[in-house]
């Protein structure tokens, strides 16, 4: 197995090579293949704020003793990658779940910004995983996307937009602990733009394309909120809560 150039940066490049050789040693002929999702895939990766998301196929449903080992690598990965290594964010998806989206089959093993690792549930948003896996997926090694993923429709995009306003952004109006970071501030902002433009042409885009059409297309009282969540650095010291939380109610009301 020969390493690969897969990104602009030496050091992910070196995580996700050792990611690949890893899973590899432990899946054994249970592991199919290996690939760079979300933003990274995307096209609008920031090595100030974005997770590395990557997907990892299997042939079935993964024994505890291997998700035990899984766990142990990505931990053994955050010792040796201490900055990266916290940002890798990813599932570990059986062949027969992948095709398409079934909530009633949507508990993987995955790795979770910050450095858990565990049995997680995806949300609705696996729909657009899954677009973007197909449509953007950077092969790291394995099969290509097309070949495992069903065309997700336009109207399947709007509907999974939808859901994860409902989901996940609808409940934040309330509980409001996440959106007092201003990092996830910026975040949020720019999720908003891209469900605004998934919800008006059945596409999914990267963050900023969508938040440059927001500005010239909708109304003119988000474009600075919309700007400095575009220009966010780690020593912003500007509180945009009540905005971001308008833009949200804003968003959600686009949807009725």
């Amino acid at each position: 197995m020969a390493a690969q150039n897969l990104t602009p940066y030496p050091e992910i490049d070196a995580l996700l090579n050792e990611l690949w050789a890893g899973t590899q040693a432990i899946l054994r002929d249970q592991w199919v293949g290996i690939y760079l999702s979300g933003s990274l895939a995307a096209g609008d990766f920031d090595p100030l704020r974005s997770d590395i998301d990557f997907v990892i196929i299997t042939t079935g449903k993964l024994p505890a003793h291997l998700i035990q080992s899984l766990a142990a690598l990505h931990t053994r990965l955050i010792g040796c990658y201490p900055v990266w290594g916290k940002r890798l964010e990813g599932p570990y998806i059986p062949l027969s779940s992948l095709r398409c989206y079934d909530p009633a089959a949507a508990d993987y093993p995955s790795a979770q910004t910050g450095g858990s690792f565990g049995i997680d549930r995806q949300g609705i948003d696996g729909v657009i995983q899954r677009h973007i896996l197909r449509e953007h997926g950077v092969v790291i090694a394995g099969p290509a996307p097309q070949d495992l993923i069903d065309l997700v429709p336009p109207a399947d995009l709007r509907r999974a937009s939808a859901g994860i306003l409902k989901e996940w952004w609808l409940p934040q109006l309330q509980d409001q602990h996440r959106l007092l970071e201003r990092a996830y501030q910026a975040y949020a902002v720019l999720t908003m733009c891209r469900i605004l433009y998934t919800l008006a042409s059945g596409e999914v885009v990267p963050k900023p394309r969508a938040a440059r059409w927001v500005q010239q297309s909708l109304e003119p009282r988000w474009t600075f909120l919309i700007e400095r969540a575009l220009t966010w650095q780690p020593d912003d010291d500007v509180n945009d809560l009540e905005e971001t939380l308008g833009f949200i109610r804003y968003t959600l009301k686009q949807n009725v």
